[in-house]
């Protein structure tokens, strides 16, 4: 018999870094689809999906058969000494359906991070420049070039000493509180307060923000990026790591937009629960670094490949992209009846499955979150206020299950918005 949850928690506390903040206080003893069962044997329906990995579900079994097929095979060469097909084949795939201008070339790494951190040395030994600008609310990653790039600054920032340099921030326009107007005027502050955009090898952003909100970037201020990069000589680089595979109705969500950028990073749902990412971008920007400039002893990990393999595969197959928008229209649909009575509700917002309600205040989202949490609906909170709740929940959901959790959801909100 498994330790009770008490004892759990008490190991946690003395085994682990204060650092490791853990939001639930029950542990997971087996998961299937959009179902999670704690050690204690409790169900609980997934709308958080492991931060956005579980586009299609726990242990989806095309991902189970795929990486045990590869299992039985090797589990490890490091690409860069011993290649393999898959490897190939998959940059093959992503190559033909990222959305930029012209032939691609795709790099696998292992976290979003590494995956940012490598898009920001391919920019600039492209351009021979090394200014990077990003936006307030942005998350990119933990590490220091990452931790620098996020628009953040508790808990990702607050003590960890001075920041990388040649990074600045930019507003973000939400279309409420900044205007695309005012988000263009802060660039080009940067411009002229903070570094000449000669320096500037690329402007980074989240075609909708993550932690930050669920914002959706409003198409004219992409095309505005676009064309200002362009003037510049700047790279525009979509940080896809939370909204790519289906995620918000397309494969990528810069497919939603009237422009493409140079370089898109990926990570999260690329390879359904195994760490996995990317970066692909045009051709002859990727091909920018000297051979040896890019690589990592585990990146493209061959279990993590046959996994992304079978993610694309479903995503196909069952039409999840089709489906995010089907199961995002009927919350949104939902959460606006429900604005209609919660005083407490700001504004409900996103693109396919990628939805957020806003509060006016942080602790109604906690409250919303725990009282669902109780009734057995895992929920995530976002926002730099902390006042938002994101929806991430498989695309595989099983639509009765799926409505079972917004009946959850509904009662957590009347009780607790209104």
């Amino acid at each position: 018999m498994s330790d009770s949850k008490n004892t759990l928690n008490q190991r946690k506390q003395n085994a682990l870094p204060r650092g490791n903040a853990v939001m639930c206080d029950w542990y997971a003893s087996k998961a299937e689809n959009a179902t999670l069962w704690d050690t204690e044997g409790r169900e609980v329906i997934d709308f958080a999906g492991g931060i956005a990995v579980l586009n299609t579900g726990h242990r989806h079994p095309k991902v189970v058969a795929a990486v045990k097929a590869q299992l039985d095979k090797f589990t490890h060469t490091a690409f860069q000494i011993v290649p393999y097909e898959s490897y190939i084949s998959l940059a093959e795939r992503i190559n033909q359906r990222v959305p930029v201008e012209g032939p691609a070339k795709t790099a696998f790494f292992s976290t979003g991070a590494e995956a940012v951190e490598n898009a920001v040395k391919i920019a600039r030994s492209y351009t021979g420049r090394h200014g990077v600008v990003t936006f307030g609310g942005a998350f990119h990653g933990r590490t220091m070039m990452t931790m620098a790039m996020t628009g953040k600054v508790s808990p990702y920032k607050q003590d960890f000493g001075p920041m990388v340099p040649s990074v600045f921030h930019g507003r973000f326009p939400d279309e409420k509180e900044v205007t695309v107007e005012q988000a263009l005027n802060s660039l080009d502050d940067i411009f002229h307060y903070d570094i000449a955009p000669h320096n500037v090898a690329a402007i980074v952003l989240e075609p909708i923000q993550g932690e930050g909100g669920f914002r959706v970037a409003p198409n004219a201020f992409m095309t505005a990026l676009r064309e200002l990069a362009d003037k510049h000589g700047i790279l525009l680089i979509a940080d896809e790591v939370q909204t790519g595979f289906a995620r918000t109705g397309t494969l990528f969500a810069m497919e939603n937009f009237d422009v493409k950028p140079d370089i898109i990073t990926m990570a999260k749902s690329l390879a359904g629960g195994f760490p996995l990412s990317a970066v692909a971008g045009r051709a002859e920007v990727m091909d920018a670094p000297n051979p040896g400039g890019l690589g990592g002893t585990y990146a493209g990990n061959p279990l993590s490949i046959a996994a992304a393999h079978a993610v694309l595969d479903a995503i196909d197959e069952e039409q999840l992209c089709q489906r995010s928008v089907q199961l995002g229209g009927e919350l949104v649909s939902c959460l606006q009846e429900l604005q209609a009575r919660c005083t407490a509700i700001n504004e409900v917002r996103g693109l396919g499955s990628m939805v957020a309600v806003e509060f006016h205040q942080a602790d109604v989202a906690r409250k919303v979150q725990a009282a669902a949490m109780e009734a057995g609906l895992l929920l995530l909170t976002c926002g730099q206020k902390g006042n938002v709740i994101r929806f991430l929940y498989p695309l595989t959901i099983p639509t009765e299950q799926f409505r079972q959790g917004l009946t959850i959801l509904t009662r957590a909100l009347q009780e607790n918005a209104a």
